[in-house]
């Protein structure tokens, strides 16, 4: 059975370093076999079709080709479409009332708990919020995230190691959510 996937590149085509041309990314991602292929804006969003069904080793098949394509590591997460639309629709903040900036999501690798995050004290940074999801974590930041002191206090090392995490803005995940289904 083919399904569709988005592949979320983490750290690539930012400030001119480690440069992934999304057209050389369709390349690798159609000489793995995977038909499909379209990438979303330059910051690492492409969506694909595939037989196999394991995110984690479509994940990991996807960095070693990148790796050996262009030289550098770059960590890569891989979700279905219907998990995609999972986050969508569980959104705990009124997305359709926001602009898409002012919400976010931050996929991780794998499930993350309250406990991870029960340091940051949510009262300090309103009325920027965040929720936790199924290996997500939704951000409202209503002046965006530039200049969100919560989205910082987020990204600590200390809350995410051992993670792989990266974050889109909502008009991306809403994006992706169209282009894999």
């Amino acid at each position: 059975m083919t399904t569709g996937y988005a592949a979320l590149l983490r750290g690539i085509n930012v400030g001119g370093h480690r440069k992934v041309p999304m057209a050389e990314l369709r390349e690798v991602l159609e000489g793995l076999g995977h038909g499909g292929v379209a990438t979303y804006l330059q910051s690492g969003n492409a969506v694909f079709t595939s037989s196999g069904g394991d995110e984690d080793a479509l994940a990991r098949e996807l960095e070693r080709a990148i790796e050996e394509r262009f030289g550098f590591a770059v960590d890569t997460l891989v979700r279905s479409a219907a998990y995609l639309r999972a986050v969508a629709d569980g959104c705990p903040f009124p997305a359709a009332e926001l602009e898409g900036r002012q919400l976010h999501v931050t996929f991780f690798s794998q499930p993350v708990t309250a406990e991870r995050f029960a340091a940051v004290d949510r009262r300090t940074y309103a009325p920027e919020d965040f929720r936790l999801g199924d290996r997500a974590l939704y951000l409202y930041a209503p002046d965006g995230l530039g200049g969100s002191k919560l989205a910082d206090a987020l990204a600590r090392p200390t809350l995410t190691r051992g993670l792989v995490a990266t974050s889109r803005n909502w008009n991306t995940v809403r994006k992706l959510v169209e282009l894999t289904g």
